[in-house]
C-alpha cells in the first residue's frame, strides 16, 4: 500500500455520525475537507477545511467540489452514517475519483429503484409496489398481502416507516409516510416476519468482504425503532453464511463494486431476504464503534483507503468481544436536566456515552431512529454481562422532564384535523356541535345536533364563584371509583366505530389499546364499548386484557341476551374491572343500519342480567331521577348521566340540566358519573359541583388520541386536571368532596 499521508479527502457530512471517520482521517494524516449545510456542524470543528453545502444537494456539491479542486487537489470522497451516496458518486464522477456509478448509487438510495434492481437480478425480496397516492396504495392491495410496511422511497433512519396491519390502517400509514418523504414517492411492501441483522461490507478489487454482522433490536410497532444492536450476531453459522451470500449478491446487483455496503437483512421463515442495502458504511454507531470494539478492526480506515484507490489492510479481527449499542430514551416532555452522565462514563464496561438531547428540548414519543435522547456503547466478555452493564446505565443516567410540554394543543389539533379529514371532524375550537363537519356516522350528532349543542350550552350557563377570604388550600383530586384508585376524577367514555365514524384513522384495536394503555399510565380508567358489530367486543376485551383488565366494558342493550351473557362471561374470564350497559342505545343509528335489535327492559329484567355476572355492573344513559332511583333499587354499582353525546335523539336536554335532580336521588348511595359537553377542567368542576362523583370524556379523548396518541392523552388529562385544581383553588375546595353547588352561579337563575 502506498502512503496516503498528505492526500486530501472530502467527507460528505459533518454530524455526529461522521465524526469518527473525520477523526480516523486525521490520524492517517490526511488533509480533511468536510461538507455540511450546518455552519455549526461538529465536524467543522475538527476538519482542516469546510464547505458549507447540503449533503443532499448533488449539483451544489459537485459545483463546490469542482471550485475547491481548482486550487487544491481532492484525492477521494466518502461518507459514513448518512444517505449521501448519490452525492458521493456524483462528486467522484465529476472529479474522476474512485467510486461507483451515479445510477448505481441512486438504486442504492431510492427504495423503489432498489427493489426493482434487486428483483431484476432475482434477489430474495418481499413483494412491493411503488406508491404516489392513496389510490395507488389501495390498488396495490390486489397483489400484496397484509401485514405490509409503508415507507418513503428516499429517506433513512426509519423516518416515515410504519406497519400496516389491514386496510383500515392504510390512510393513516400513507399520511405518516408522506410527512417524511422529500419527493413524495413511497413504497408499500409485504412485512417480513423474523429477526433483522445489520451487515457491513467492503467492496474492492472484485471482492466483497463482510466486516460485521449484528443483531438489531427493533421495537415499538407500528413504527420500527432500533433500540440497540448486538455485535457480533448470535445467529447460527448456517444462517450467517446465507446472510453473507445474500448481502454480497445484493451489492453486486446494485453495482456496489467499490466502497462500503450497509445492509438490513431479514431472516424469515421463507429464508434470508433483503430489507435494504445502502452504498455506505452503517450509521447507528456500528461501523465506527461496536465493530471496532468487538474485533479491533478500524473500518473507517479501510473505507478511507478504498476511497483513495488503495487496498485496505488489517481487516482480520485481532480479538473477539461482545459490543452492544443501546438507545437512551427520555420520557416525553420538556427536558429539564440530564444527570448522571459523568457517573455513567465511569461504569466498568461503558465505552462511550452520546447525549443528543439538551435541556429545553421538547422530547416526543419516538417514531423513527432519529428521535432518541442518547446512546451508550458497552463492551463485555459476553452478552449477559453487557446487558447487566446497561441495567446499571439506566439506573445511573437521569432525564428529568416536565411531561406537560411533550406536545402542544395546537399540534394535537392540527394532526387530528389532518387524520380525520375534512368530512369527519374540523377539530373546532369549541366542540359543541354548532359547526360540526359530520353527523352519524361521523363525529357529530343526530338531527340538527341540538342535544349535542345543549350539552355545552347547559354548562356555559354556570359560572364558578370564587371565595378568597379563607385558609389557603392545596387541592387534591385523587379519588376512588368502585375501589379503584384514580389520580383524577376523569375517565374515558366508551367510543367505538373508528372506521365508521373516524375515517379509518386507525383500527378499532389500535384505538382501544391506546386509550386503555394511556389512561392506565396516567392513573385513570378507559371505558370501551362493544360496538354495533357483533364480534367487535372481542377486540375490546383483548385491549383490556393487555392492561390486566383495568377498564370498563359497556355493552349495547341487545335484544339477544345470550350475546350479552357471552360478553359478561368472557369479560370475567379476562379479569375486566367492571361491566355495564348503555341503556340509551335503543335507537342508536349504527345499530339500526346493521339491523341489530336493541331494546329497553324493565327493572326486573335488568337485574336478572346484572346477576349473570359477578363484576360491578353500571347503567349508562340515565337522564331522569326516576331511572336513577330504580337503578339504586336494583342494586346497580354505578350510573352515568348521559345522552350519548347527542347521538341517539335530537331535542334532549344537556346532561348538566338534569344532573342536579338526579344527584338529589342517588348522591351518596351509588357512584354518580356524567358525560356530555365537558371541554375543560372548569367543566369538570361544574359537573362535580352539580353532583357528579367523576366524569367521562368522549370527543376530547378521541381528538387527543388521534392527534397525539399517548402524548395527546397525557396532555389532555394533565390540562383538565390542572384546570380542575385551579378551580378548586379559587373556590377553597381542598378535596373533591368539598366541591359544592354553592360554588356555582347560574347565569339565568342565580
Amino acid at each position: 500500500m502506498k502512503s496516503v499521508e498528505g492526500k486530501t479527502i472530502l467527507i460528505i457530512g459533518g454530524g455526529l455520525l461522521q465524526v469518527p471517520i473525520i477523526q480516523t482521517a486525521k490520524t492517517m494524516r490526511l488533509h480533511t475537507v468536510v461538507a455540511d449545510m450546518n455552519p455549526a456542524s461538529i465536524g467543522f470543528q475538527i476538519a482542516d477545511e469546510a464547505i458549507v453545502m447540503s449533503t443532499k444537494d448533488v449539483e451544489g456539491m459537485v459545483r463546490e467540489s469542482k471550485k475547491f479542486a481548482q486550487n487544491s487537489s481532492i484525492h477521494g470522497v466518502i461518507t459514513a452514517g448518512t444517505d449521501a451516496s448519490m452525492t458521493v458518486a456524483a462528486v467522484a464522477s465529476a472529479l474522476q475519483l474512485p467510486g461507483i456509478r451515479f445510477v448505481d448509487a441512486e438504486a442504492a438510495s431510492n427504495k423503489v429503484k432498489m427493489r426493482q434492481r434487486l428483483k431484476e437480478f432475482g434477489m430474495p425480496i418481499p413483494r412491493f409496489a411503488p406508491v404516489w397516492s392513496l389510490q395507488d396504495a389501495k390498488d396495490a392491495l390486489d397483489s400484496l398481502t397484509f401485514p405490509l410496511v409503508m415507507k418513503p422511497a428516499d429517506n433513512m433512519g426509519a423516518r416515515g416507516v410504519i406497519k400496516v396491519n389491514n386496510k383500515d390502517d392504510l390512510p393513516t400509514a400513507f399520511r405518516h409516510a408522506k410527512r417524511f418523504c422529500p419527493t413524495g414517492e413511497l413504497i408499500l411492501e409485504e412485512y417480513m416476519e423474523g429477526p433483522e441483522l445489520s451487515v457491513d461490507a467492503l467492496a474492492f478489487q472484485g471482492q466483497i468482504r463482510m466486516t460485521g454482522i449484528a443483531d438489531r433490536i427493533i421495537e415499538r410497532e407500528p413504527y420500527f425503532i432500533e433500540v440497540g444492536h448486538n455485535m457480533p450476531s448470535a445467529m447460527s453459522k448456517e444462517i450467517l453464511d446465507e446472510v453473507e451470500r445474500v448481502m454480497a449478491g445484493g451489492m453486486r446487483a446494485l453495482g456496489i463494486h467499490l466502497g462500503a455496503g450497509k445492509g438490513d437483512i431479514k431472516v424469515t421463515k421463507d429464508g434470508v431476504k433483503i430489507g435494504e442495502i445502502a452504498a455506505r458504511l452503517s450509521g447507528g454507531f456500528m461501523s465506527a464503534f461496536t465493530y471496532p470494539l468487538s474485533t479491533g478492526v478500524n473500518l473507517n480506515r479501510a473505507a478511507l483507503l478504498i476511497s483513495l484507490g488503495e487496498t485496505p489492510d488489517n481487516l482480520d479481527p485481532v480479538f473477539s468481544r461482545i459490543s452492544i449499542e443501546r438507545s437512551l430514551l427520555s420520557k416525553p416532555g420538556k427536558l429539564i436536566s440530564i444527570g448522571g452522565v459523568e457517573e455513567t462514563k465511569k461504569i466498568d464496561g461503558v465505552s462511550e456515552v452520546f447525549i443528543q438531547s439538551k435541556p429545553g428540548d421538547i422530547i416526543k414519543e419516538p417514531t423513527n431512529n432519529i428521535d432518541k435522547s442518547g446512546h451508550v456503547i458497552i463492551v463485555a466478555d459476553n452478552l449477559k454481562d453487557a446487558e447487566l452493564v446497561f441495567e446499571k446505565v439506566k439506573e445511573t443516567i437521569r432525564f428529568e422532564v416536565d411531561e406537560q410540554f411533550s406536545i402542544t394543543e395546537k399540534e394535537i389539533g392540527d394532526q387530528a384535523r389532518i387524520r380525520f379529514g375534512k368530512d369527519i371532524c374540523w377539530v373546532c375550537k369549541q366542540c359543541d356541535g354548532s359547526n360540526c363537519a359530520s353527523g352519524i356516522p361521523g363525529m357529530g350528532g343526530v338531527g340538527r345536533m341540538e342535544t349535542f349543542h345543549d350539552n355545552s350550552e347547559a354548562l356555559l350557563e354556570y359560572s364558578i364563584l370564587p371565595g378568597y377570604i379563607r385558609d389557603h388550600v392545596v387541592p387534591e383530586i385523587q379519588t376512588k371509583f368502585l375501589g379503584f384508585d384514580l389520580k383524577t376524577p376523569i375517565m374515558a367514555a366508551p367510543m367505538t366505530g373508528v372506521g365508521t365514524n373516524m375515517n379509518f384513522v386507525m383500527t378499532d384495536a389500535d384505538y382501544a389499546n391506546l386509550v386503555v394503555r394511556s389512561f392506565v399510565q396516567n392513573g385513570s380508567l378507559a371505558w370501551l364499548g362493544d360496538g354495533a358489530s357483533p364480534d367487535k367486543y372481542k377486540i375490546m376485551l383483548e385491549a383490556l386484557k393487555k392492561s390486566s383488565g383495568k377498564g370498563v366494558l359497556i355493552c349495547k342493550p341487545r335484544e339477544d341476551e345470550s350475546m350479552l351473557i357471552d360478553r359478561f362471561s368472557e369479560a370475567e374470564a379476562d379479569g375486566v374491572f367492571a361491566l355495564g350497559m348503555d341503556i340509551d342505545a335503543v335507537n342508536f343509528k349504527t345499530m339500526v343500519q346493521k339491523n341489530l335489535s336493541s331494546i329497553t327492559r324493565p327493572l326486573d329484567r335488568l337485574v336478572r342480567l346484572k346477576e349473570k355476572t359477578k363484576l360491578p355492573f353500571i347503567l349508562k344513559g340515565i337522564m331522569n331521577p326516576e331511572d336513577a332511583k330504580l337503578a339504586v333499587e336494583g342494586g346497580f354499582s354505578a350510573i352515568v348521566v348521559s345522552n350519548h353525546g347527542g347521538r341517539v335523539l335530537d331535542g334532549m336536554p344537556g346532561t348538566a340540566r338534569v344532573l342536579p335532580k338526579i344527584a338529589e336521588v342517588v348522591k351518596g348511595k351509588i357512584p354518580l358519573l356524567v358525560d356530555g359537553g365537558i371541554r375543560s377542567g372548569m367543566d369538570v368542576f361544574k359537573m362535580l359541583a352539580l353532583g357528579a362523583d367523576a366524569v367521562l370524556l368522549g370527543r376530547p379523548v378521541a381528538i387527543s388520541l388521534v392527534g397525539g396518541e399517548d402524548a395527546g392523552i397525557r396532555f389532555l388529562l394533565q390540562k383538565y386536571s390542572e384546570e380542575l385544581k385551579q378551580s378548586m383553588s379559587v373556590t377553597g375546595a381542598k378535596t373533591l368532596v368539598d366541591i359544592k353547588r354553592s360554588m356555582l352561579l347560574h347565569k339565568l337563575h342565580g
